[in-house]
């Protein structure tokens, strides 16, 4: 029915009543997946009403405009030229309306002029307005980073202009982005946040920006000079800022490599064992301690590490809801680690609850168990991009329902993605996913049936491992009962391993066994009769990654310093078919399972490079793999490949 809607509304932009096409111009643009030769119609109308006398129209317009550049900035780019004519408007919220559309549609050589244009208007629209002004600007920020200077500078001076909570957040989140994100502006930016809390009247943006300063300013070129604004907040400030600039003291302490930065720091941090707040107080002494303690100060004050909530409630839930785990303490080794960054990321997105199950589930959170996402923190940026818990929770209760599977136990993996075994076109879809568990492998194979004139029933999977002595076992296939048409339904096949000690690596042929009935295609009753046939699909490959959860450390060295060399195992390999070091740092993450940690997943050269990798293998063994790469547009890549765990096995 999309196209005959279509038409209708297409054709009520041709209406004899403005209101009329302003409603079929708005409703076009709000269709799902249209493309820009759909939208060319309603942009000529919401373009025509951009130079209309009536302001109504001109403000309802730029509104739809502003809203569909958020997508579409491409689509309302002939709409430019009428947009700048508005930025001198006299009613403001069109005024505004127009300068932020026009940041989201200008290019690189637009940006000088319309900041210019916006400086002169800031102070004749409400907080409101500003906000949105700013929230445009933040995106311009990331899309052109050469243009940071100048966009710094215009942040920064509104950071001095008067206003509410709202508008100063709004701006304190836009420098944060910059500090980030473009590592060229971290200095400057951080250098007017410390101008900006020299007189603020918020609490909460002072203690944000004293945390920042904290975490950035010791990574800095010249890390002292933010120490006399964080110290000057112990002075002049209320007890929760003071408090907070405590905690920013000591980690410029612990972390600038300076032993005349760590006496000096001793010296302020012990004039605050005086305060009349406890809480500064107790920090001043907590922080004294850990500065004479380094073992302590890692752990406490450096490791930006913390468990994955999510996986552990998922493993906890498991654990207390199987009568057989009381004879076992929980293992929290098991548990993946992620970086604080994507446990913030991971609270920040919306929750909701399955109440079948009365487990929360996060809508494409980041962080479950073996999942590491690539989010845009420093230290995650590296990390490996795997579903969200929401597909994790649904493997998990679909896995619980099949109670031969159920009594496995705890799940420890499933496949970062499914593994597409036919083409997108042919009768049968078909696509694998992997459960691994403690003592068995479960093959999740989906199918889906696209033939509108058959029905399939009694559906199983054959597989054939390339060897016998893989060291699996086949145990129970459960089959699919019927599988109508477009209605896709799961076949699991599981296997149990015959040696714990041993990691069964290989591929398997499958062929998918049925029985097809013939059915009608208007109405799907299907015939009577059938008859048996089966369909050969793509292999499957059992790889190393299978195994191994990503996790991360914040200290690499110290975890590999612990491992013993007698678990380590050093090889060396040439990987021809890679065609930069960026590209075999990606295969190697995907092949391995593991994370790469202290941001080695993005080499800085083009010639020599190091990742370093870190992972948890199938029982709770830490592994850690450092890989030294050279690259040479000849011979590809070249790879000494060590691996560390407490079993030479694994490595």
């Amino acid at each position: 029915s999309r196209q005959p809607m279509y038409d209708l509304l297409e054709g009520w932009l041709r209406h004899k009543s403005d209101i009329v096409n302003f409603e079929a111009a708005k409703a076009i643009c709000n269709i799902k997946d249209v493309t820009s030769k759909e939208l060319y119609p309603a942009i000529n109308v919401l373009q025509l009403f951009l130079s209309s006398p009536r302001f109504t129209l001109r403000f309802a317009a730029i509104r739809t405009l502003n809203k569909l550049a958020m997508t579409h900035p491409t689509a309302v780019q002939p709409c430019n030229l009428d947009m700048e004519n508005l930025i001198t408007d006299q009613n403001r919220s069109v005024a505004t309306f127009a300068i932020t559309t026009l940041l989201k549609t200008g290019n690189e050589a637009s940006v000088d002029r319309l900041m210019k244009q916006i400086t002169g208007f800031m102070s004749e629209i409400s907080d409101e307005f500003k906000v949105i002004v700013v929230d445009a600007i933040r995106s311009l920020c990331l899309k052109f980073p050469t243009k940071q200077a100048v966009m710094l500078s215009f942040l920064s001076g509104v950071l001095r202009d008067e206003g509410g909570y709202e508008f100063k957040r709004s701006v304190v989140e836009a420098i944060f982005d910059l500090v980030k994100f473009i590592p060229e502006s971290k200095e400057a930016a951080l250098a007017h946040l410390c101008e900006f809390i020299e007189d603020c009247e918020f609490t909460k943006l002072s203690v944000r920006v004293l945390h920042l300063l904290g975490v950035e300013g010791p990574k800095t070129a010249t890390p002292t000079k933010f120490i006399r604004y964080i110290y000057n907040r112990v002075i002049l400030e209320n007890s929760i800022v003071r408090a907070a600039a405590v905690s920013a003291l000591a980690k410029f302490g612990v972390n600038v490599d300076d032993p005349e930065v760590k006496k000096s720091i001793k010296v302020l941090l012990t004039r605050c064992l005086d305060d009349n707040d406890d809480e500064v107080r107790d920090r001043a002494t907590l922080y004294l301690k850990l500065l004479d303690d380094d073992d302590n100060a890692e752990k406490y004050l450096k490791d930006d590490s913390t468990y994955s909530l999510a996986a552990l409630e998922r493993q906890l839930v498991q654990y207390v809801s199987n009568p057989e785990s009381a004879e076992n303490p929980f293992d929290l080794s098991a548990v993946p680690k992620i970086t604080k960054s994507q446990a913030e990321a991971e609270n920040l997105r919306p929750r909701s609850f399955d109440l079948t199950t009365t487990q929360t589930i996060g809508v494409s959170s980041p962080a479950v168990i073996g999942i590491i996402p690539a989010t845009t923190s420093t230290a995650s940026r590296d990390a490996t991009p795997t579903p969200g818990i929401d597909q994790q929770q649904i493997y998990v209760q679909q896995l619980e329902k099949i109670p031969e599977i159920a009594a496995f136990g705890i799940l420890f993996k499933s496949s970062i993605k499914p593994v597409e075994l036919t083409e997108s076109e042919t009768e049968y879809v078909v696509s694998c996913v992997k459960h691994v568990f403690n003592e068995n492998i479960v093959f999740q194979f989906n199918i889906n049936n696209t033939l509108n004139d058959q029905l399939l029933e009694n559906v199983s999977v054959v597989m054939q491992p390339e060897s016998d002595d893989i060291g699996l076992e086949e145990e129970f296939v459960v089959p699919a009962t019927k599988l109508a048409y477009d209605q896709p339904g799961s076949v699991y096949v599981a296997f149990k391993r015959t040696n714990l000690d041993e990691y069964p690596l290989g591929s398997f042929s499958n062929t998918l066994k049925f029985v097809v009935k013939d059915c009608d295609p208007t109405t799907g009753e299907p015939n009577e009769e059938g008859y048996e046939d089966e369909y050969l699909v793509e292999d499957v490959e059992l790889v190393t990654g299978d195994y191994v959860l990503p996790t991360y450390i914040s200290d690499f060295q110290g975890a590999w310093d612990k491992l013993s060399e007698d678990g380590q195992v050093v090889e060396t390999f040439a990987l021809t078919a890679a065609k930069s070091l960026k590209a075999a740092c990606t295969t190697l993450i995907e092949l391995l399972g593991m994370s790469a940690v202290e941001n080695t997943g993005t080499p800085q050269s083009s010639s020599v490079h190091t990742l370093l990798l870190s992972g948890i293998c199938l029982g709770g063994v830490e592994v850690l793999g450092k890989s030294r790469m050279t690259f040479s547009p000849s011979t590809g890549v070249t790879m000494e490949l060590s691996v560390r765990s407490s079993s030479q096995e694994i490595s």
